[in-house]
Order: C-alpha cells, then structure tokens, then sequence
C-alpha cells in the first residue's frame, strides 16, 4: 500500500509544469511549496515540513521522523508593453534616426526552478539535514529584433544552493540552527550594439558569461510561546561572488573597427542579505494563522560593472548598467483549515516591494511592486506521505522605463522608453515522505 502510493505521489509532484519563477528584483521565493500555499506567511515559523531547512533551520527540531521533501515550482507569466518609442540621436544629422522593432512582451521562456531536502532527527534535541534549492534565478529573452535590444535583450542568472544544516533544541520552547551554503552562480547577459553605417539593422551583439562559486550562511531561531503559538527568525547572509569569464563582441560593426573577438572578462556582484519574521498561530485544531514580514538589503545592487582585458578604455570597457536598487519589505499573511486527517486547504496574500527605481530601471528587470494571492492544498493519504500543491496569481504594478546610451565617444546616444505591466500565474507541487 505504502509503495502504491508513493508512486501516485510522485506522479503527482513531478508533472508540475516547468517555467521561469519570479520575486522580487532577482530573488525566488519558491522553495517551499507548502509556503507557496500560504504566500510565504509564516516561512520562518511553520515548520511543517523538511523545507523548514530553508525557511527557519531551528524548525528541523520540530520533526519528529526522517523526511525527504522534493518538489518543482512554475510559473506562466505575461508581460504588456505600450507607450513604446526608441530613437538615434546625434550631431551629425545623418545619425538622427528612429530605433524600429518589436514589443511582444513575450519574453519569460519556460524554465523549471526545483527543490528537495532532507531531514533527520538524531534524538529529541539535535537534528540534521541538507537542502539543495535556488534562491536567486532569471531569465529574460525577448524576440528578436525587440526595440530595446541595445539596452538588454538576454538576461540569464542561475544561483544553485547546497545547504548542510544542523538545529539544536534547548528546551520545549526554544530551538537555534545553522546552515554554511555552497552557492554556484551562472549568468550570461547579451544585448545589441549599433552598426554606425547601417543604423538599426546589421547590429552587433555583445554577449558576456561568467561563474562563480561563494559561501554563505543562514541561521535561525525558533521560539514556541505555546505549544500553539511560536515564532521564528530568519538570517540569510549575503554572498559574495566574483563572476570570471569571457565577453563575445560580434556582428558587421565590430568586424569593422576590428574589435570582434572574445575578451577575458570579470563582474563583482553580491546577492543580499535578507532577515524573515513570522508568526504562527493555531487557533483549534482545523485553523492554523499566519503572518511574516521580510526585508532584503537589494541596496547592495548599485550597478552591473563588466571589466574586459584587451579592450581599450570606452563604452565597452568597462561596461556599467546602473542599476541603484533599494532595500524592500515584503509582508504576507495566510491561513490553513484541515478538513480532516487526509486533505488540508491553504490560503495567502502577499506584498512584495520591488527594489528598482524609475530612474535605472531597466528591461532586463522591468519589474514593480508586486500583490499576490495564492491557494494550496496538501494530501496525506497515509502518515508517510504529504503532497502538497499550490497556485498563485501575481500581478505586478505599471512601471515605466526610460534609458539612454552613448556610442562612438558620444557622437550617437540611443534611447528607449516604454511602460511594462507585468501579471503571472504560479504552480507547484512536492512530494514528502517520512521514513
């Protein structure tokens, strides 16, 4: 019986549909798909499930048997642009030209963000596990020929996560844990460059890669004032990467001035540190409460600075975006109602502050603040296994983008202005089993 339904389980979770999750700036949120359920609320105080390794590691002292919990979030998302214009401007008249192309708006491909942990108690106060997730991802990929293109047309970071953890519980109400992470950062970012002899086609393309890998930590504390009622901290610490690879100059504009070719390149970036507050609260023995807040220091993200070896000093050496993002709180609450012992529904709302300003916005993240609501649901069709699945629909407010860059040491300035509304519907499902 135990394995028949532990391959229906399985079939369940892993026909999830797979596509690119989003948050705030370039943060996931989707590690947890019983936390989808709720929006998040509760992330740091919960403790329900082996994911609590992520969201609050003092929660793995909560679990009473060994648990592996994997699971697969996705997202169908959908993008307008209007208000759309791009131009050439320069003193030579000859350059005054208007920028032509697309704004389809289509540019989230399908990407598959994934999750899995493992838990197990070594006695009634210590407990260990690993996790592995990805707590910071984007992919942006508008068609070819889109209007911006000079200004980003490919954004893609990867950040993998592999967190050996450790809780310890001090007494029924108090529990601390630590977890040391492994992370593993891939991006490639790629826009186009102006061909001065034919302004607007026969284009250039820069194209810049790199990885690193980084350590980093995430601490928590749990405190149960009740054994209804508890609450937990959350620290994710920064990390600190410096990204080395290559970029790729090519196209009719660089073969002239013979600058095409592939450059040793290197970018310093730092993902933020975050800090997670919640509240959990069960009312009786069907509802459960919850609320948390979360700030994020995105303040560290003051620029995208590529340094390229080989290249002379100018527009390509090195290459800056500005970025000058701000710190963010998001806020969420949420409640669950246990019909009976085998179904328990889910409910949340969440708002979560966008980090980028008007000023440097830019259509590699063209992002807003953002309102969602989400629905979940878990089974348990014996005590060893819990499917949990979750939706949620995000809609983001209308922001507006308006960037300028100079080419041929200033003698032509490229600009691009357009609004971008940005909506998604979420999916996900994981699979828990105890063993």
């Amino acid at each position: 019986m135990k394995t028949t339904w532990l391959k229906t389980a399985l079939a369940v979770a892993v026909g999830a549909l797979s596509t690119q999750a989003m948050a705030a700036g370039f943060a996931l949120n989707e590690q947890s798909i019983s936390g989808m359920g709720t929006s998040f609320a509760g992330r740091s105080s919960s403790a329900d499930d082996a994911t609590t390794l992520f969201g609050n590691p003092a929660g793995m002292s909560r679990l009473k048997r060994e648990e592996v919990s994997f699971g697969m979030a996705a997202i169908h998302a959908k993008t307008d642009i209007k208000n759309n214009s791009g131009s050439f401007s320069s003193p030579v008249p000859s350059l005054n030209a208007p920028i032509n192309g697309s704004n389809d708006g289509d540019m989230v491909p399908f990407t598959a963000v994934p999750m899995g942990y493992y838990v197990k108690p070594i006695d009634d106060k210590w407990a260990v596990g690993v996790g592995v997730y990805v707590p910071f991802g984007l992919v942006t990929d508008y068609e070819s020929g889109y209007q911006g293109r000079y200004f980003g047309d490919y954004s893609e970071v990867r950040v993998i996560t592999v967190q050996p953890t450790v809780s310890y519980r001090f007494n029924e109400k108090l529990s601390v844990g630590f977890g040391p992470t492994i992370n593993r950062i891939d991006g490639e970012l790629q826009s186009a460059s102006p061909n001065a002899g034919s302004l607007g086609s026969n284009d250039g393309r820069v194209k810049v890669t790199g990885n690193d890998t980084a350590l980093g930590f995430n601490a928590g504390v749990l405190y149960e004032f009740t054994p209804q009622t508890r609450a937990g901290v959350t620290y994710h610490s920064k990390v600190k990467y410096k990204l080395e690879g290559d970029t790729k100059l090519s196209g009719p504009g660089f073969d002239v001035t013979g600058a095409s070719g592939k450059y040793d390149a290197s970018l310093n970036l730092d993902t933020p540190e975050s800090v997670d507050v919640s509240l959990t609260h069960e009312l009786n023995d069907r509802w459960t409460l919850y609320g948390g807040a979360m700030w994020t220091r995105w303040s560290r993200f003051e620029a995208i600075i590529i340094e390229n070896e080989g290249l002379p000093s100018g527009p390509l050496n090195p290459i800056v975006e500005e970025q000058d993002w701000h710190d963010t709180w998001s806020y969420a609450i949420g409640a669950a109602y246990k019909l009976n012992r085998e179904w328990t529904l889910r409910t949340g709302l969440a708002f979560d502050q966008s980090p980028t300003n008007n000023l440097h916005r830019s259509p590699r993240i063209p992002t807003g603040d953002r309102t969602a609501i989400s629905l979940g649901l878990a089974w348990n069709p014996t005590d060893d296994v819990t499917v949990d699945l979750a939706y949620s629909y995000l809609r983001e407010e209308e922001v507006d983008i308006s960037r300028s860059r100079t080419y041929s040491g200033g003698l032509l300035e490229a600009d691009y202005d357009a609004t971008f509304k940005n909506r998604a519907h979420g999916f996900g499902a994981a699979l828990s089993y105890r063993f």
